[in-house]
């Protein structure tokens, strides 16, 4: 059987459950990881909350391959995504060499004073192997199967430059989208119902969407087959673009991969 390997990402910060800040960090690590054969089965967001974070980040790794985190590895007081990793891992934590390696030259090139908050970003967990980060030189971490990353979206982006090489994958997943202006989803849910149930192997998803057309509103469906085995995504694929079709209306289909 196909090997199956999946991922949760823990997002944390008090400032996402507020909605100051909008998440695009779940978005990215899911399509870094799906061309790896790894699939996001989960994601949650916690407050900046010690025993929280501890308790989640516990419960996460211990269901999943791998656990993505982000945000709360910065320098300031309630950066402490690091010492809950410690933790839930029941290691210690201080400042180490090889961070302050690389933190040191970074500031002393810009002229800045490697300052008590900027040390906190140099607090590693033992036992722990450094992520680079060529945006902004602080490192994440990895520890177990838990890969503790930046929270701003461009500096945890430039991380996952150094953990495809860490990833061990399984059988990647197919996706394919069938798009259908002017199908609205009560149009299509019987056959599109049908179609999944003879079709157990595949996820069939349907999510309707609108848009102006001339200055009037269009309404329609996008289609998603998803599965491990292509044949049968293409498969389904030709099947909804028949069923599509019998409506009256003209689908758009991705090319096959």
């Amino acid at each position: 059987m196909d090997k199956i390997v999946t991922a949760a990402v823990l997002l944390i910060g008090d400032e996402i459950l507020s909605g100051r800040t909008q998440d695009t960090n779940l978005r990215s690590i899911a399509q870094f990881l799906a061309p790896l054969g790894v699939e996001v089965r989960e994601a949650r967001v916690v407050p900046d909350v010690h025993e929280t974070i501890v308790a989640t980040l516990n419960d996460l790794r211990a269901r999943h391959a791998y656990v993505f985190t982000t945000g709360g590895i910065g320098p300031t007081h309630d950066d402490i995504t690091a010492d809950a990793v410690a933790a839930a891992f029941g290691v210690g934590i201080d400042v180490r060499a090889d961070a302050m390696a690389i933190l040191k030259p970074w500031y002393d090139a810009r002229a800045q004073e490697l300052n008590e908050g900027r040390l906190r970003m140099a607090r590693i967990p033992d036992g722990a192997s450094l992520i680079l980060n060529p945006v902004s030189a602080a490192p994440g971490f990895q520890l177990g199967n838990v890969f503790v990353m930046a929270g701003v979206p461009s500096v945890m982006r430039g991380m996952l430059q150094d953990v495809e090489r860490r990833i061990e994958g399984g059988a990647i997943v197919h996706s394919r989208t069938v798009r259908a202006a002017g199908a609205r989803e009560g149009d299509i849910s019987v056959p599109l119902g049908e179609l999944a149930k003879a079709n157990p192997e595949a996820s069939l998803g349907s999510y309707p969407f609108m848009r102006l057309v001339s200055g009037q509103t269009e309404f329609g469906t996008n289609l998603v087959v998803r599965s491990r085995d292509k044949v049968l995504v293409d498969r389904c694929v030709d099947a909804i673009m028949h069923m599509v079709r019998s409506l009256g209306v003209m689908p758009e289909a991705d090319p096959k991969d």
